[in-house]
């Protein structure tokens, strides 16, 4: 199932981070902060596909260097409470392959060069190994000043403020949904990601028409698991598969997490058997139209088409879709009765638009896994005689 994720943070001197510590863990490198003067070494950190710096044209050699960059991203800085540089995190689509998570990662970050003029360091991470073997994502670390010819330049204010940082942001939302449908399509998938909230993507089904997208929508985001919960869950997959017994959530949490995905994935399921059986009918009733069949005639063969095994577990869906159609055969036979007797009652035939039906998720299993670096980082600063 496709998914969407893309959420934005800050790192801020004022909290005790550094924006080079922080490189240096989502790239897998040893970097050394001239401001702190200690020694960031995240070299034997795994699960890190690639790491590249992306720059504006026109800026300096050194902004293309990770170690040279952010330090003089630090260096840019003179206050003690200073953001000194931002994140953008993205769900990679797991369907595509290594390069085309790389190429859409890459042509992301090139969209914030572009739009914002700044610097910006990606780094494609693959899954943890105890979590989603879905969950590939992507960092973006980007500097929070313009870099041009002479180096950093002005702060990047349309993204601090607070009536157009969240504009700004949404704009990209939607612009890294695009670029996921875009890379879809090109891939041949037949998939499809909607940034906006499940509660407008509901409202915008229903103005459609399309009852079944919008009964999928009507349910609440899964709730996070958390960081203690899934160290805690992770240790309980571990034993289980140590003692060959089949895993099952322990925190109350994760029970419920569970559950709830066990139901969206029944309820999908069942409505997505309708979809297909209604979709089938609209389509044989518009061709048997089409060959010059009456309206009863094409009623009949769109009851057919649903009928026709699809190599799929009968659960009922489809005899619901069976009676459905089976009532509009009954209305237009009435219809027709209507017309000879003279009552007037002649509308004109009206086809069923198909629709296709947006997926939405967030990877939860990301975010929590950045918390975790987040406390690596932290963990580290402290062994070093320092709060980051």
């Amino acid at each position: 199932m496709a998914s969407y994720h893309l959420s934005v943070s800050t790192v801020s001197r004022g909290r005790g981070q550094s924006a080079v510590a922080g490189a240096a863990y989502r790239a897998g490198e040893t970097l050394h902060c001239e401001r702190e003067g200690v020694t960031h070494d995240y070299s034997r950190k795994g699960g890190v596909e690639t790491a590249f710096v992306l720059a504006p044209s026109e800026a300096p050699v050194w902004a293309s260097e990770r170690n040279a960059l952010w330090n003089a991203a630090e260096g840019a800085e003179g206050r003690k409470n200073s953001v000194v540089a931002r994140e953008w995190r993205l769900a990679l689509p797991s369907e595509l392959s290594s390069e085309k998570r790389v190429a859409l990662a890459e042509g992301f970050g090139r969209e914030l060069v572009e739009r914002y003029g700044v610097a910006v360091d990606v780094a494609v991470h693959a899954p943890h190994r105890e979590g989603d073997d879905r969950n590939w994502h992507a960092h973006l670390l980007t500097t929070t000043r313009e870099v041009g010819s002479d180096g950093f330049g002005a702060k990047t204010r349309v993204l601090d403020a607070a009536k157009t940082g969240g504009v700004e942001i949404e704009v990209m939302r939607a612009v890294w949904a695009q670029a996921q449908n875009q890379a879809y399509r090109v891939a041949g998938i037949d998939a499809s990601v909607d940034h906006r909230s499940l509660e407008a993507q509901r409202e915008d089904a229903l103005e459609r028409g399309d009852v079944v997208l919008a009964e999928v929508l009507d349910r609440e985001p899964e709730p996070r698991l958390g960081v203690a919960a899934t160290n805690v869950e992770r240790k309980a997959a571990r034993e289980a598969a140590v003692e060959g017994r089949d895993y099952a959530p322990v925190t109350e949490r994760g029970q419920a997490v569970v559950a709830i995905r066990a139901i969206r994935y029944e309820v999908e399921m069942v409505l997505a058997d309708w979809k297909s059986a209604r979709d089938r009918a609209v389509s044989a009733y518009g061709v048997a139209r089409e060959e010059g069949a009456g309206r009863i005639g094409a009623a009949i063969e769109a009851i057919r088409a649903v009928r026709e095994p699809q190599g799929r577990e009968h659960d009922g869906a489809e005899d619901r879709a069976l009676e459905r159609v089976r009532a509009a055969a009954e209305k237009l036979k009435e219809e027709d009765r209507s017309e000879e007797r003279g009552d007037g009652r002649n509308e004109d035939d009206k086809g069923i638009e198909k629709r296709k039906e947006p997926q939405e998720e967030r990877y939860e299993e990301m975010e929590r896994e950045d918390r975790a670096e987040r406390l690596a980082i932290e963990r580290n600063s402290r062994d070093r005689g320092f709060e980051r």
